[in-house]
């Protein structure tokens, strides 16, 4: 096989859920609509998403995914192995993750619910005697918590991820204003060009609209594949820009808007 040909290859191929190695349909995680939905994804060379209500399970997902590939489950890389909490959720027993021949020579896990975490681990890390370089030099080298949340998430992406990697990443809009949602598609598509693959759990209609991914909605009942103007995250935004007095006449049953 050609270098090249390898290169288009996705680093994790698909996921499977082991339903035959499952004990009991009626426990969490097992019983959120993900799981219960879940056969096969397989996944793009370069961006999937996941979308959905909250409360269908795609962190969950997203986390046991992360944990089977051995990274921390409060996110971070391989490296990190900190617990503020043991709290996810196991599913990640019941999963197979298919991989190609591809090497990945990164990976991140990056969850916006606990990145406060994760940077305080750099911080403690960094105040410990090591050998090596401090690891904040890999984030842009400013503390993280010197930052605003916006800022140091954006500082991780322009920084610690390197390319030919992959990278889950887990709601990365949290904290992140639209304009700076626009510059994470631009880091986003700069890193893809440096063969990386990403996996998306989003709520976002700027960050799903990366071009030519695939996008996965999770609904109570199943799980689909679905194109960027068909969901309802594109139809509601166009609707509200399109005409936000009506909308807000409507849902706010007030006449003088």
């Amino acid at each position: 096989m050609s270098m090249h040909s390898l290169r288009d290859q996705p680093f994790l191929v698909e996921v499977r859920l082991l339903r035959d190695k499952v004990p009991s349909w009626d426990q969490y995680p097992i019983d959120l609509p993900v799981t219960r939905s879940l056969e096969t994804i397989a996944f793009h060379p370069r961006v999937t998403f996941f979308i959905g209500e909250n409360g269908t399970g795609k962190s969950t997902l997203l986390e046991a995914m992360a944990v089977g590939l051995r990274f921390n489950p409060e996110g971070g890389s391989r490296n990190f192995r900190f617990s503020t909490r043991a709290s996810h959720s196991q599913l990640d027993r019941f999963l197979r993750l298919s991989r190609s021949a591809r090497r990945m020579r990164d990976g991140f896990f990056f969850r916006a619910e606990s990145y406060y975490n994760l940077a305080t681990e750099i911080e403690k890390l960094d105040a410990e005697e090591a050998a090596g370089p401090p690891i904040i030099g890999a984030y842009g080298g400013r503390s993280l918590h010197e930052q605003s949340h916006g800022q140091s998430f954006l500082a991780l992406f322009s920084h610690r991820l390197r390319g030919d990697g992959l990278y889950l990443v887990d709601e990365p809009e949290a904290a992140l204003s639209p304009n700076r949602q626009l510059a994470l598609l631009s880091i986003i598509h700069d890193l893809v060009g440096k063969g990386s693959q990403f996996i998306i759990a989003t709520h976002s209609p700027l960050i799903m609209a990366y071009p030519n991914a695939w996008i996965y909605l999770l609904l109570d009942d199943k799980i689909e594949r679905v194109e960027y103007t068909d969901t309802e995250h594109f139809a509601l935004t166009r609707a509200f820009l399109n005409d936000h007095r009506r909308m807000l006449r409507r849902l706010l049953d007030d006449e003088a808007l």
